[in-house]
Parts: C-alpha cells; sequence; structure tokens
C-alpha cells in the first residue's frame, strides 16, 4: 500500500490547477495556469488542444520545483464535454478543440429532435439531445475537418473528451481511454451496459474505432512517459473523473440527499440517485462514478453560463472585475424589479432553449447600475435554483441543502443570496477547488489509502432568513415571467 502522495490535475475552461495532496487529504502545493477561449464566430467556442496540454505541462513543473517528494500516482479531474480529436500517427490535434459551451450543432440537433430520435438517444444514455455534448460535435468534425474520414477509415483517428487527450500525451501515446463519469457526458455511451452504444454512434456518423476505451474512475490508466512531463517515466495514473462529478465526491456525498453546485463558468449541480433513474424535468441522468464498490448514478442539471454572467456585466459596466461588479451590488438592497436573464449562449438545464438570449427586463428611470449589477447575482442564484427544484421533483422528495464549490463560491455575499432564494442552508468547504481534492480522494483509493483521505472540512454555512417569503416569491415570479420572455422571443 502506498503510504505517499499523489499530484491531482484540475483541467478547467479557464484554468488549469493541480494540487499536491498526502495520504490524509492535506494539500502541500498548488499551481494554476490560465486558459484562453476563441469565439470565431456566434455562438462557437474553442480552445486550442496543445494550450491545455501546455498547461497541464506547467503546473505539473510548478509542484515539481516547489516540493521534492516521490509522486505515487496521478488523478484527472477535467472540463467534460469539450472534444478533441487527434490522428494517432502524429499525435497532434486535425482541429480546435470544441468546448462543451459551443453551440455550432445546435441546428443540426433540433433536426435529429424533429426527426423523432430523443426518446431512444435519451432512454440509452440519459440525456436528452442538445450540441452542448459531444456526439453532435463529434459528427460536425467528420463532416467539415479535412481529413477525419480518411484517419477513420485508417484506424487513426482518435476522439475524445480532455480526459482521454490528456491521458494520450502523459503516456506518450501508449493509452486511450477514459473513465465511465467522462464516458457518460458524450450521448454516445450506454449507461446500462457501459459500452459505446453502436446504434448511436451509426445516428451520429460517427467511428466507434475513434473513441477511447470506457474503465472504472479508479482505474489504473497507465503511466508517465519519459520526456512528456517533468515527473519522469512511470508514474501511474490511477484516477480519472469528470469535474462535477470529481467535485461530488470530493465533498463526501456518498447518498442521495444532498445537491453539489458548481460555481464556474457554468454550474453543475450534481446529486446521487439510489438508482439510474430518467428525469422527467429537464435534467440528465448520469454516471457520477464507478469504481471497486460499483457504479453510482446521479441526476444534473448543466447552467451554461453562470458566474460568468458577473464578468459579462463587469464588462459592460466598464468595472474591472466580477469582484468590483458584487462590491456594487452590495451597495442597494434590492434590483429594485430589473431582472437579468444570462441567456448568452442559450440556456442550459432545466429549460433548454439553444436560440434563448439574454435579456434585461424591469428597468425604469429610477434605474441604477447597482440595481442590474444585484440582478446579475440573483440570476446566478435563480438558475440554481431552477435546477434544485426540478432534482426535487425527479426525487420525489425535498432536498436537504447545496454544498458550494468553484471560484464563485468564495463570494459570501453571492453564498448568503443563494441560500436565501432555496430557503435551504449553503454550505463552503475549507477549498474552493473540491474537484481536485475529489479526484485526489479517488487516487488514493486506487492506490489503497482511501481510509485515510480525510473530506473536506465545512468552514461555513449561509443559512435563510435575510429574505421575506413574500420577496422572495416576488424575485421568483419576475424570474419566471422573464424566462417566459426570453425563450417565447428565441
Amino acid at each position: 500500500m502506498s503510504t505517499g502522495h499523489v499530484i491531482a490535475i484540475d483541467q478547467g475552461t479557464t484554468n488549469t490547477k493541480a494540487m499536491l495532496v498526502d495520504a490524509s487529504g492535506t494539500v502541500l502545493a498548488k499551481a494554476y495556469a490560465p486558459l484562453k477561449s476563441h469565439y470565431p464566430r456566434p455562438s462557437w467556442a474553442e480552445q486550442s488542444a496543445d494550450d491545455i496540454w501546455v498547461s497541464v505541462q506547467t503546473v505539473i513543473a510548478e509542484i515539481r520545483s516547489a516540493v521534492s517528494i516521490d509522486i505515487d500516482g496521478i488523478g484527472i479531474a477535467n472540463q467534460r464535454e469539450t472534444l478533441v480529436v487527434w490522428d494517432s500517427t502524429t499525435g497532434q490535434p486535425i482541429a480546435p478543440a470544441i468546448l462543451w459551451q459551443c453551440r455550432r450543432t445546435a441546428a443540426a440537433c433540433a433536426q435529429l429532435m424533429r426527426d423523432g430520435a430523443n426518446p431512444a438517444v435519451t432512454k440509452s444514455t440519459g440525456l436528452s439531445i442538445n450540441a452542448l455534448f459531444p456526439a453532435s460535435k463529434l459528427a460536425w468534425v467528420m463532416e467539415n475537418i479535412a481529413g477525419a474520414k480518411s484517419l477513420a477509415a485508417g484506424g487513426q483517428l482518435r476522439a475524445g473528451t480532455v480526459d482521454s487527450w490528456l491521458l494520450y500525451r502523459l503516456t506518450g501515446g501508449q493509452t486511450f481511454a477514459t473513465d465511465h463519469s467522462n464516458a457518460s457526458r458524450t450521448q454516445l455511451f450506454n449507461t446500462a451496459s457501459l459500452t459505446w452504444d453502436d446504434a448511436l454512434c451509426d445516428l451520429f456518423g460517427v467511428p466507434v474505432s475513434a473513441l477511447p476505451a470506457p474503465r472504472p474512475s479508479d482505474s489504473l490508466f497507465g503511466y508517465t512517459a519519459d520526456g512528456t512531463t517533468s515527473l519522469g517515466a512511470g508514474i501511474p495514473i490511477v484516477a480519472m473523473m469528470g469535474d462535477s462529478h470529481a467535485a461530488l465526491y470530493g465533498h463526501d456525498v456518498r447518498k442521495p440527499g444532498l445537491v453539489k453546485a458548481t460555481y464556474g463558468t457554468g454550474s453543475s449541480l450534481m446529486t446521487l440517485t439510489s438508482k439510474r433513474i430518467m428525469s422527467g424535468h429537464g435534467l440528465s441522468s448520469t454516471i457520477a462514478w464507478s469504481d471497486r464498490n460499483g457504479t453510482a448514478y446521479a441526476l444534473e442539471g448543466n447552467i451554461t453560463v453562470s458566474a460568468q454572467a458577473a464578468a459579462f456585466v463587469a464588462k459592460m459596466l466598464g468595472l474591472a472585475d466580477a469582484q468590483a461588479l458584487s462590491a456594487l451590488a452590495q451597495t442597494v438592497e434590492d434590483s429594485a424589479g430589473v431582472t437579468f436573464i444570462p441567456a448568452l449562449a442559450g440556456l442550459g438545464a432545466p429549460h433548454w432553449n439553444d436560440s434563448a438570449t439574454g435579456t434585461i427586463s424591469g428597468m425604469t428611470l429610477a434605474t441604477q447600475p447597482a440595481h442590474l449589477a444585484h440582478a446579475t447575482f440573483e440570476a446566478i442564484t435563480l438558475q440554481i435554483a431552477d435546477v434544485f427544484f426540478a432534482m426535487e421533483k425527479d426525487m420525489g422528495s425535498p432536498l436537504t441543502g447545496l454544498l458550494a464549490d468553484g471560484g464563485a463560491s468564495a463570494n459570501s455575499f453571492l453564498m448568503q443570496l443563494q441560500s436565501d432564494i432555496l430557503d435551504r442552508p449553503v454550505s463552503r468547504g475549507h477549498q474552493a477547488e473540491v474537484g481536485a481534492i475529489g479526484v485526489a480522494r479517488m487516487a488514493l483509493q486506487s492506490l489503497g489509502n482511501a481510509a485515510n483521505a480525510a473530506g473536506p472540512a465545512e468552514t461555513q454555512r449561509f443559512m435563510p432568513g435575510r429574505l421575506e417569503s413574500c420577496t422572495r416569491d416576488d424575485i421568483k415570479r419576475r424570474w419566471t415571467e422573464a424566462i417566459a420572455r426570453a425563450t417565447a422571443q428565441a
């Protein structure tokens, strides 16, 4: 049994993080590297797959230079639904990484819906057809990127989510695999049989041969190759999970009742279910993780633009950043009737409207910039609330509270507002980067140290009570009306 240390890589949309974690779960070192996204056309969103890989090399090098300790294993948590496609002979991407936010395939997905394909897709994958998921992205690559079909015909095409790309590079091209949690987000994976679905691959026109081998989240995925990173050769990669799944695991949630919400560029809410169930309220059924104890299932709701809304409005108002917007929002008691719908890349769960655009309503001559600032933070919490209460409906029982993580969870004003809007307790752990903690714990479990790895200690609990019920009801009413207008105009 290992008694050493693991490096947890948390590869996100805006940055890549790495943590050195010991066998007790204590974080010994951290490193960060920023990433840029590109928006070459309206509704398109991309990143450089090479830049993603370089960012991982950078944070590993920083950890290695800061602390000289033997590393027993590596765990990878990653932004999900982003697609990387590459040539196995050269190891080079044949196109930019298509981000989860990208809506370039919205029209194709809408056509599949009209053709009646959705029931079969949902039954197999738990996911309603949407441009968020990699299946339609890979279909687009097959039709629009030169050489994709010929590479597929020759067995040289590789297509996967970010975890499989990083694993491939870390192992020097020796391992092409993914874990069940990431596979479950592709819309090509049967979450009951835990296999790629041939019928869905045919539906989307993608080759099964180009997809990575799916494995449990705590598998031995491979070993680092010499020259790939500063760690050298022979370090085992022993855990891989989608970042949202890793966050749920990092919060130490092991049974139904609580909801995890990650406040990042977008937001993912996830709650464990006792079995695989299909949502009737605009959510996804997904695999939370799979390990030596079996497969854990969950309900999830994905919000396309969450904390990013604050950065967007800050820029529109000429403020330095979201922190400045938060300070401005707190100079007024409420939004004075202003409602902001941050449908800046369509609306995700539970509304699922790709054509919706951002709207601001309820302004009068008395409206001040601070009211719009306040409305922006209300919008973040109200999107979360929409998913939270949809989960309650699917579960058929009350959910007792919310566990918050992600960069924006450090904002106490936002957390208190979230508790008031939900009328539920909101708990914030000692680490905003709970995803990294979660995959570190999965790695430690894989290495035989699960019993020693402590879960995140709660440092602050926000309790509801600062909003009168009539005020909360009025905010929700205005929000519901504004959502209806935004979707009707789409």
